[in-house]
C-alpha cells in the first residue's frame, strides 16, 4: 500500500485527523533540511511535502520565495533533492509528497529515491489525460489542488481526478500567514467530498493552534506550510529544534489531544 494511503487508513481507525507539513528541500542547507524533515516526522507529522526550489515559484508568498532563495544558493538541485529523500528513507517511513511533477523519467527517479505523491500544481486534469505518463499514478499519488474559487464543474473533475488527498486552499491568494482561513470551509470540504471519497486536507493561512483545530472539523487533515518555514528563516543555526517546537501544538490541536 501507498504510503499516503497507510497513513490515512490508520489516522480513520484511530479517527483522527492528518497533520501535514511542507518545508522547502534544501532550506537553510542540505543537512539542515535532512534534520528538519526528521524533526517533523519525530514531532507526529503524518505527511511531508517537500517543495523542489526554483527560480520562480510565482505561487508563493514571500516566506516561501525565500527559502527557495535560500535553498538555491545552499546549492539544491532537483537530484539533491531525491538524495535527501533517500537520506531520509534510510531512518524514517512518513510519505513525502513533492511540490512538482514532470515525466517518465522523472516519476521513475523519484518513486527509486522514495517519494509517494506529486502535487499537480498547474496541470489541468483533461491535459493530463492526454499523456500517458501524467494520466497513471506509476507507484505516485497525484494530488491536486481545489480553490474556494474553482467552479463547480471543475470541482468534481478535479475531485475524481485526485488520488492520495485533495490539497483544498482555504482562501485563495499566494501562501503565506498574511491571510487567515475562511469561515466557509465546512462547506467547501463538503462540496469537494460529495464528489469523492479520497481525503480532503485543508491549507493556506494556518497559523495556530486555534485555527488547526477549527480546520480539523471538518477536514480529514491540516496543511502548515509558511509558517514552518519562517521558523526555518528565524532560527537557521536551529532549524530543527525551532521546527519541532512549533509544530507541536500544531500537530496535538489537529489530533485533538
Amino acid at each position: 500500500m501507498n504510503r499516503i494511503d497507510a497513513a490515512f487508513a490508520r489516522l480513520q481507525s484511530e479517527g483522527k485527523k492528518a497533520f501535514v507539513a511542507y518545508v522547502a528541500a534544501g532550506d537553510p542547507s542540505f543537512e539542515a533540511s535532512l534534520e528538519v524533515i526528521k524533526a517533523l516526522a519525530d514531532a507526529g507529522s503524518d505527511i511531508i511535502e517537500l517543495g523542489l526550489p526554483f527560480s520562480d515559484p510565482l505561487a508563493d508568498g514571500i516566506v516561501n520565495q525565500m527559502a527557495a532563495d535560500r535553498a538555491l544558493k545552499s546549492g539544491m538541485t532537483t537530484p539533491r533533492s531525491l538524495e535527501l529523500i533517500r537520506r531520509f528513507r534510510e531512518t524514517h517511513q512518513t510519505p513525502i509528497v513533492l511540490f512538482t511533477y514532470g515525466y517518465e523519467a522523472f516519476h521513475r527517479d523519484v518513486v527509486a529515491a522514495g517519494a509517494d505523491g506529486i502535487l499537480l500544481l498547474d496541470l489541468p486534469p483533461d491535459e493530463a489525460a492526454s499523456d500517458s505518463t501524467l494520466a497513471g499514478e506509476q507507484g505516485l499519488k497525484h494530488i491536486r489542488l481545489i480553490a474556494p474559487t474553482t467552479p463547480d464543474d471543475r470541482v468534481g473533475l478535479l475531485a475524481k481526478s485526485s488520488s492520495g488527498f485533495i490539497y483544498a486552499l482555504s482562501r485563495t491568494g499566494v501562501t503565506g500567514a498574511h491571510g487567515v482561513p475562511s469561515e466557509g470551509i465546512g462547506a467547501q470540504v463538503a462540496k469537494i467530498k460529495s464528489h469523492t471519497t479520497t481525503p480532503v486536507c485543508v491549507g493556506f493561512g494556518i497559523t495556530t493552534p486555534d485555527q488547526a483545530a477549527m480546520v480539523a472539523k471538518s477536514a480529514d487533515g491540516v496543511i502548515v506550510g509558511s509558517a514552518i518555514v519562517k521558523q526555518v528563516e528565524l532560527h537557521p543555526s536551529r532549524a530543527a529544534e525551532a521546527v519541532r517546537d512549533f509544530v507541536a501544538p500544531l500537530i496535538a490541536a489537529t489530533k485533538g489531544v
